[in-house]
């Protein structure tokens, strides 16, 4: 499980960023050529890895860039975290010059005004180039680049190979096969859940929305209805018992298939580790989740995390130089290797995929086009209220039926942009 609680940064750990200061930094920072470069990255349990990979780029650094040093401080990704970049946006002289953050914290921290437009330093960059339009508005609010995408982090859906080949099965290539076969093996072999999904797994839900043509703008349209009922659909005793599946989170349904209880389920490029630790080891295939038409991929969220540099540094220069060396092309391959993060890079990404054909299905969700959360403030207040785990626990439960529910969330989704 080397990176699930990065990308957990930029998906599950939403509500971290529920306080984002208001107020802006005090410092309008610098261009000084030489001196300590201050840089935030994030902590995780096996830190060793990646510390070795950002030593070779300090190194590297530091030789090209004479009279200049690098100092890292590896934050933690709770609430602490949080309260860090809180005191920076307010305290420059606390603030580092460059920072790793989650990207949906982007709206909060941009709300602060504490990242600086990268935009025209980017922009004339080869590599940026090499960066496709959807994870590029990942990283922008109101017209200004705050980060370079570091890594993503994508799902798919896993499936048991040994279960699909006894029962004579074929990979799903549409959600209404998908549902057919869960139901199949759920008949079939009742000790299984035909797929692991979860009333409190927003993102497992929402790529059934986006490729039904809805949004979580407007959760009560035609379309988004269609894309709840058809995930919904599968919290039935005929698939994933509501009594033990409404509550179920992202992690959980990752254990669930893991340790060989579910014969599918909606993972990330992330949970490859877990897998392999666990039952499901070495019986299990990988394909982009299907949409409702043959052919058709649905879209995932585009989790992960941003390198970004603070607008009070008084290095700009060399924070900017330092964020294209570890955003990179070569980093971003060193990072893979080190810790398994997918590249933002094409050109990374397809050069690990010569080599991993595990990449493949993520490689080609990613190539199909993926969604990002709405970069605005009030995603936090959606997320922190679990507006949408709400609506999903209320339809499978029947305490409410798919119009109820999808109209209660749509009536929250408004209040927090502030509309009527």
């Amino acid at each position: 499980m080397k990176i699930l609680n990065w990308v957990a940064t930029g998906a599950a750990l939403l509500a971290l960023a529920a306080c984002a200061p208001s107020t802006a930094p005090s410092g309008t920072g610098g261009d000084e050529k030489s001196g300590t470069l201050r840089v935030w990255l994030f902590d995780e349990p096996n830190r060793a890895p990646k510390e070795k990979v950002v030593q070779e780029a300090i190194e590297e650094f530091t030789a090209a860039n004479a009279g200049t040093k690098v100092e890292v401080t590896y934050i933690p990704t709770t609430p602490a975290r949080h309260e860090k970049f809180k005191g920076a946006f307010n305290d420059p002289a606390s603030a580092p010059d460059v920072a790793e953050y989650g990207n949906t914290d982007l709206a909060e921290y941009a709300a602060a005004d504490g990242f600086t437009d990268l935009g025209p330093d980017l922009s004339s960059w080869p590599e940026y180039a090499d960066l496709s339009g959807d994870l590029r508005r990942s990283a922008t609010v109101d017209g200004n680049l705050y980060g370079m995408p570091w890594f993503i982090g994508i799902r798919a859906l896993y499936y048991r190979t040994d279960v699909f080949d006894e029962l004579k099965l074929k990979p799903p290539a549409t959600i209404a096969e998908l549902t057919e076969s869960a139901r199949t093996i759920r008949e079939k072999k009742p000790d299984l859940y035909g797929i692991a999904v979860g009333g409190e797994y927003t993102f497992g839900a929402l790529p059934f929305v986006w490729d039904a043509g809805g949004d979580i703008e407007k959760l009560n349209s035609p379309e988004s209805r269609k894309g709840v009922k058809a995930y919904t659909d599968l919290l039935s005793d005929d698939v994933c018992p509501p009594q033990a599946c409404a509550s179920l989170t992202g992690g959980k349904t990752v254990e669930l298939f893991a340790s060989g209880k579910a014969a599918m389920g909606i993972l990330g490029n992330f949970s490859r580790s877990a897998v392999d630790a666990g039952a499901a080891a070495g019986k299990y295939g990988v394909i982009p989740l299907p949409g409702a038409e043959s052919g058709k991929i649905a879209p995932a969220f585009a989790g992960g995390n941003n390198l970004g540099v603070m607008k009070s540094s008084k290095h700009r220069s060399l924070a900017v130089k330092f964020l294209q060396l570890l955003g990179g092309k070569t980093y971003q391959l060193k990072m893979y290797d080190a810790m398994g993060n997918l590249p933002t890079l094409t050109g990374a990404r397809d050069e690990l995929a010569a080599k991993d054909p595990f990449l493949k299905p993520f490689l080609e969700t990613v190539a199909a086009g993926t969604k990002f959360v709405p970069i605005d403030p009030a995603w936090v207040k959606i997320d922190n209220q679990k507006v949408i785990p709400t609506m999903l626990q209320k339809i499978a439960t029947k305490q409410s039926d798919v119009d109820q529910a999808t109209d209660e969330a749509a009536t929250a989704v408004n209040t927090a942009f502030g509309r009527s």
